[in-house]
């Protein structure tokens, strides 16, 4: 039978078996990669997921392999041109050399402090070079490549990779912003002017130039219906000759009666003619000839 005393001897061995198993193993996550260090000295760099043996007095510490994200406040930097621009950018990084990692920074934590101060510093040298037109609308793409690569090139040191840096916003301060706003709305309402003027300017040549027109057409129709009149005044003096030299009472009688008809109208010019006058001879006699002197009595 045995003793109580050996029941508890082998407890305690199994329970020490079994911690020592158990600081042993350790297990690598799809999306970590450890490092293993023997008092503080790193020793290894495991980067298979899996379940993996080690010395039991050895510690471990597990680093995030997967893309990272940098988040970047927005920072004021001056253009070439000497215009303000707030720059709102991010960056997304991987750990590529842990043990390196582990060596200078340590931690994600100061790894984005670092970085941080390591992209503000790229975004002011290359933004400083490049005109506010160039950060805002023209080569925005090129810039973010070569700010990305000057930070790759720095952050090597620390076993980090940049994959990847946007700038989400480029803009000019508030109170700058309002000063343009105000300025481009200066401008283009100067340009509507200049453009209401030239169409002032365009209208009044055209409206010149159909007044010209409609004067030329209306003197050509005015010297057409002259020289028309005329002409017709000429056949109608041709036609009255002809009527005189045929028969010259008849053509003294229509001109009386025209004189009649211009002359007697009712309006306000009044003169005076006795009824035995020239000009009514045609009311004495219809022949328009004076009466007859009254014959001599016989002797």
């Amino acid at each position: 039978m045995k003793s109580p005393v050996t029941g508890f001897v082998s407890l305690i061995l199994l329970l020490l078996i079994l911690a020592v198993a158990y600081m042993s193993l350790f297990t690598v996550q799809q999306t970590q990669q450890t490092i293993v260090l023997r008092f503080g000295e790193p020793i290894e760099v495991v980067t298979q997921p899996g379940l993996h043996l080690k010395a039991p007095w050895n510690s471990v510490i597990n680093i995030d392999k997967r893309i990272l994200d940098l988040e970047n406040p927005s920072q004021e930097v001056i253009a070439s041109d000497q215009k303000r621009l707030v720059v709102d950018a991010f960056a997304r990084y991987r750990i590529k050399n842990a043990l390196r990692f582990y060596q200078s920074i340590g931690s994600i934590q100061a790894a984005n402090v670092q970085l941080t101060t390591l992209l503000n510093a790229s975004l002011r040298r290359v933004l400083g070079e490049v005109t506010f037109i160039t950060v805002v609308r023209d080569d925005r793409e090129k810039l973010m490549a070569r700010i990305r690569e000057q930070l790759d090139r720095e952050a090597d040191g620390y076993g980090i990779e940049v994959v990847d840096v946007r700038i989400r916003r480029a803009d000019l301060p508030e109170q700058n912003s309002q000063a343009v706003y105000k300025r481009m709305q200066t401008e283009r309402e100067r340009e509507a002017q200049d453009f209401r003027a030239q169409g002032g300017q365009k209208a009044q040549e055209i409206r010149s130039k159909a007044d010209r027109e409609a004067t030329v057409i209306i003197a050509d129709a005015n010297s057409t219906a002259e020289q028309t009149r005329g002409v017709g005044d000429a056949e109608r003096n041709r036609l009255f000759a002809e009527a005189y030299g045929k028969d010259p009472d008849f053509f003294a009688f229509y001109r009386s009666m025209s004189a009649y008809e211009t002359g007697l109208r009712s309006n306000d010019t009044r003169f005076l003619l006795r009824p035995d006058s020239e000009f009514f001879r045609f009311f004495a006699n219809p022949s328009g000839h004076p009466p007859a002197a009254a014959t001599a009595p016989k002797q």
